[in-house]
């Protein structure tokens, strides 16, 4: 357990979010190695990833529940030195990741195909993405025990052997797939079915590291099956915040199907472009998102132990930190968009359509930093309702102009990416706004306006 209610913010920020940083990148390297070897099967089976891609979305959704409400509990319970406390919530998430795993395999192999057909016309790309998801849904399945111990590890501060052990994880993804996939050494080649295979091994391999370094070295926490019976009280207080946070993931499902569903009419290339653009962006987010997310947890801390100003002070430092840093990829994003995107795709309409979408999309890069940030903060203060707010804000004033445009002769895809702009610089206005509020409810001897005014 480490104590971030002492010492420098910043540097409990950049400490905390290296590690974190490096994680997320290993993750999101299971999928950009698969966007390489995939890509090089032709764009329908890139478009076909793609698609079974986003269902990771609706995972992302249910994850977050988990994460969140476990993170935002046990950075309270860690910060007000409650152990026990926290023990227990450990424990019921755990409990809870178990079970959901469960029916989210089962659901996954029984809808797969019904999803597929609704965001996609074309035959080719609902096969691929269905071999894919055949062997890709144990990942998924296994994604709720590594949230569970991850966002614990993290409540209490620590975030070094999470990191550790993905990296370990991302080489396995990376050896195997080459063999899975093309048939290196073997002669057997399975196509886009090796890269689902790839991606369940070696989730499954880290899933074993996790649990075997939680039990021989965590001390602050343990695993106690006799904790494992339902405590509703508990899990009440944790699907309270985790729902809302969850709810933002899967609106995030819909927006990203929706604009799946909505270009099928420009063919798999359009498919498979929005599909690499957007992994490509994801990645670049890397470093902000990192901020962002470490900020809870110290901020959750200082929340528990009434150290009200700090909470604020973390808010300052990481809404600077991750505009800055969105700040410089929009320039790299305007200046080298293709050279990001060589090497994932050998078409070059493919190629083209994604680094249009990187050069206007790149605008909403610094609204998403302090969307980001704001949304951290709602976590840390036990109340993830607005950031859900105003998700669904962005959705809305999204999908009814969207539809409206695609209803015309001359709709050009372009133009979804400047309605996405303009929605995402809404969304981060009213996360702002609605955070100043949150603050003036929850943080009463604090004084809001010089601190926020310099973020402004």
């Amino acid at each position: 357990m480490k104590d971030l209610t002492q010492g420098s913010i910043p540097k409990h920020l950049i400490t905390m979010a290296i590690p974190m940083m490096v994680g997320m990148f290993v993750q999101t390297l299971y999928f950009l190695v698969d966007l390489y070897f995939v890509g090089k099967l032709g764009a329908t089976a890139l478009a076909g990833l793609s698609l079974a891609g986003n269902a990771m979305f609706l995972i992302f959704a249910l994850t977050q529940i988990i994460n969140i409400g476990t993170a935002t509990l046990i950075s309270h319970a860690v910060g007000a030195k409650d152990q026990t406390t926290a023990n227990n919530t450990f424990n019921q998430s755990m409990m809870l990741s178990s079970v959901v795993g469960v029916v989210v395999c089962a659901i996954g192999y029984l809808s797969a195909e019904s999803y597929l057909n609704l965001v996609s016309q074309d035959t080719g790309t609902v096969k691929m993405g269905l071999d894919y998801l055949h062997w890709f849904i144990p990942c998924m399945a296994l994604q709720f025990l590594m949230v569970s111990i991850s966002a614990t590890l993290r409540g209490t501060g620590i975030v070094k052997p999470t990191m550790v052990i993905q990296m370990i994880s991302i080489l396995v993804n990376i050896i195997l797939s080459p063999i899975l996939i093309a048939g290196w050494g073997t002669g057997y080649a399975m196509g886009i079915a090796g890269a689902g295979l790839a991606s369940s091994i070696s989730v499954v391999f880290a899933v074993i590291l996790l649990i075997y370094y939680f039990k021989s070295s965590e001390k602050y926490l343990s695993i106690n099956f006799s904790l494992w019976r339902i405590d509703s009280q508990c899990l009440k207080k944790l699907l309270a915040i985790g729902l809302p946070a969850g709810g933002e993931f899967f609106l995030m499902f819909l927006y990203m199907a929706t604009i799946y569903w909505l270009i099928q009419q420009f063919g798999p290339n359009a498919q498979a472009a929005f599909g690499l653009g957007s992994r490509i962006m994801q990645s670049l987010f890397l470093p902000a998102m990192a901020i962002a997310f470490a900020a809870p947890a110290i901020a959750g801390q200082n929340f528990g132990a009434k150290n009200y100003h700090r909470v604020r002070e973390t808010f300052t430092w990481s809404a600077i930190m991750t505009c800055s840093l969105m700040a410089i990829l929009t320039l790299l994003c305007l200046w080298q968009a293709e050279l990001l995107l060589q090497g994932f795709s050998s078409d070059k309409q493919v190629i083209v359509i994604s680094a249009v979408f990187l050069q206007i999309i790149c605008w909403n890069f610094v609204p998403s930093g302090l969307i980001f940030t704001c949304s951290g903060m709602f976590q840390s203060l036990g109340n993830t309702w607005p950031a859900l707010i105003s998700t669904a804000t962005r959705l809305l004033t999204f999908i009814f102009p969207a539809l409206w445009l695609s209803q015309h002769n001359d709709f050009k895809i372009e133009q979804l990416w400047y309605v996405s702009v303009t929605t995402v610089c809404i969304q981060a206005l009213l996360s702002f706004y609605l955070l100043r509020r949150e603050f003036k409810k929850r943080l009463p001897t604090v004084i809001t306006a010089p601190i926020i005014s310099q973020v402004t």
